[in-house]
């Protein structure tokens, strides 16, 4: 299937710990800090990384999470941001300009350095964006925009550094943005039909084709106070 001429430069790496961040709240490790030098990327992300909370963050399917640096303008025009805020504030492995939730698609597969990535899904923002950035509506503002990045499944393991190229090499599912499908499931706002669709899109991480399955059945409830509220 042809595809778009997508590619952009990676503009940095970024790595986290998990740490107690948070009287009374579950440990984290949404702070990143950009590290330097190739970086191996295995099938659960790049070795270096760590993720908390393994139920909602990191495994196979969501090996590595990468946003846009494009957004950071608009976050900072809304006043959402502080001018001069630096990449890695949302909590990505993953930073480049060119790339977005609109001229990407569910199941494209992207050469990451000498890796092949896959999306798997968009990012559901939790209470622990809003702690992190000190915004308590950051994870509502991220549903309602749509900026949300995406996470990648690592189809074959490889190394990549600041500096290599991010291409896309093979698109599954044109019809499906990461912004289109995203939006569908963070508002339960999509037609039964197209539910049904995305419920069987092998692409797509299981958890978010079980949600859609749901959807396709009729069940528009979903409590999401766990998720969002801090």
């Amino acid at each position: 299937m042809t595809h778009p001429d997508l590619s952009a430069e990676i503009g940095g790496i970024f790595f986290g710990a998990v740490r107690n961040r948070w009287d009374g709240k579950a440990p984290s490790a949404i702070q990143k800090h950009q590290v330097s030098g190739r970086q191996v990327v295995t099938l659960t992300g790049f070795s270096g990384d760590a993720q908390a909370d393994l139920t909602v963050h990191g495994g196979e399917e969501k090996a590595v999470h990468h946003y846009a640096f494009d957004h950071y303008a608009a976050w900072q025009s809304e006043g959402i941001m502080a001018a001069g805020t630096e990449a890695a504030a949302f909590g990505e492995n993953i930073s480049t300009t060119g790339l977005t939730e609109e001229n990407l698609c569910i199941g494209d597969i992207l050469r990451l350095g000498s890796a092949t990535v896959q999306i798997s899904q968009g990012r559901q923002p939790c209470w622990k964006l809003g702690l992190h950035t000190g915004n308590a509506k950051m994870p509502y503002l991220f549903q309602k925009s749509g900026r949300t990045g995406w996470y990648y499944r690592v189809l074959e393991e490889g190394d990549a550094a600041a500096g290599d190229r991010i291409t896309l090499v093979e698109r599954r599912n044109p019809d499906w943005s990461v912004l289109r499908v995203t939006r569908a499931r963070l508002t339960r706002r999509i037609s039964r039909d197209d539910a049904e669709v995305l419920s069987q899109m092998a692409d797509m991480a299981s958890g978010w084709r079980q949600a859609f399955g749901r959807i396709a059945e009729g069940d528009q409830d979903e409590d999401t106070r766990e998720r969002l509220g801090a």
